[in-house]
């Protein structure tokens, strides 16, 4: 029979192919299910990963990968360094959403206004916002104990129903004939997050994601708090022997995690999306933890695993507007990723032995 041995350290071996590995099994999972629908199986395949890079609409679709891209590293850089230290943020789409509607309140609070300073007064606002959300489960875990996981994601739904409340009420568009939604950042000229580079889908929250990127490789691994953050995460213990203090870590991990989340909502905000809605919150937050993980909570695996997962968003609606696959289906699909990752991370710990019945 077979049975896991755990090894002495972590295979470096698994830890990169695992994500590899995760991929391509998604991608034969994904297959079988689309056949098992009634589609294509290989022409699905070929619409997610080929046709947004090299198919007859690739001139539209490769920029919108870095307009996808951008908060899904944004966010995930944050989770990384939580998840290092053992602290589990499951909340960032919350975060997200607060910073967006924090940064927008600036925009709207300033209109008609004309002048340099509301875009990065709106970029503050918006990691204040976020920060704020994230040190709610960080003190209610210092203070009482309380589960950050199950704060954080209760969370979400309140940030969600705020988001409703203004896009209803305090936000409203006085000139929207009615509709709910705040003003379109996009029209108001200082506030708005618009493409830098005609043609490349490049704006300040991909700058942004992109600085993260090098800001959180320095921390972690130049840095004595990422010492103390890596400590955390592989030996509590001795973490508290050399003198690190689990409170002040939870804060600073949950509040940087909130504050970039809540910075990713403020691009989008001004940005692609436009304004604030009742359905404002795409699930970045939640498709950042497959980024993190698929990255192996490393800034430049981040960095690669946001682009694939991009590339995914923008193949999934490629297959639904040529194949008319099922959006359900699509998220279905890259749920899988995170499945068979978590699944074959398993290899990294142990290794699969054959033992003989004695």
């Amino acid at each position: 029979m077979f049975r896991l041995e755990p090894r002495a350290v972590p295979s470096v071996l698994w830890q990169v192919a695992t994500p590899i590995i995760a991929v391509l099994a998604t991608m034969i999972a994904g297959g079988i299910l689309f056949a098992l629908m009634g589609f294509d199986p290989v022409a699905a395949i070929r619409t997610i990963f080929w046709d947004p890079l090299f198919g007859p609409a690739s001139g539209y679709s490769r920029p919108q990968l870095l307009v996808k891209a951008g908060p899904l590293i944004l966010i995930a850089c944050g989770l990384a360094v939580g998840f290092r230290a053992g602290i589990w943020n499951i909340g960032a789409e919350g975060q997200y959403i607060i910073g967006a509607i924090c940064g927008a309140a600036v925009a709207l609070a300033a209109y008609p206004t004309e002048a340099w300073w509301i875009f990065p007064a709106m970029v503050l606002a918006g990691a204040v916002g976020g920060w704020a959300w994230g040190m709610i489960p960080a003190l209610l875990r210092n203070w009482f104990g309380a589960s950050e996981i199950l704060v954080s994601l209760m969370l979400v739904y309140v940030a969600k129903k705020i988001a409703a409340w203004m896009a209803f009420g305090p936000m409203k568009n006085p000139e929207g004939f009615g509709f709910p939604g705040s003003r379109n950042l996009q029209q108001y000229p200082s506030a708005s997050n618009p493409e830098l580079i005609s043609g490349t889908g490049l704006h300040w929250g991909v700058i942004a994601a992109l600085i993260a990127v090098l800001a959180i490789w320095v921390l972690m691994s130049r840095s004595l708090i990422g010492f103390h953050i890596r400590v955390a995460g592989e030996a509590p213990r001795a973490a508290r022997f050399a003198g690190v203090m689990p409170g002040r870590l939870v804060a600073l991990c949950l509040g940087l995690s909130g504050a970039l989340a809540g910075m990713a909502g403020l691009f989008e905000v001004a940005g692609p999306a436009g304004q604030i809605t009742d359905s404002f919150g795409t699930g970045y937050g939640f498709t950042a933890i497959i980024v993190a993980f698929l990255g192996r909570l490393h800034p430049i695996g981040i960095l690669l695993a946001g682009l694939l997962l991009a590339l995914t968003y923008i193949g999934g609606e490629l297959a639904q507007m040529s194949l008319n696959l099922p959006a359900a289906s699509v998220q279905v699909f890259q749920g899988m990723l995170l499945f068979f990752l978590l699944g074959f991370d398993l290899l990294t710990r142990f290794r699969i032995r054959w033992r003989p019945h004695a």
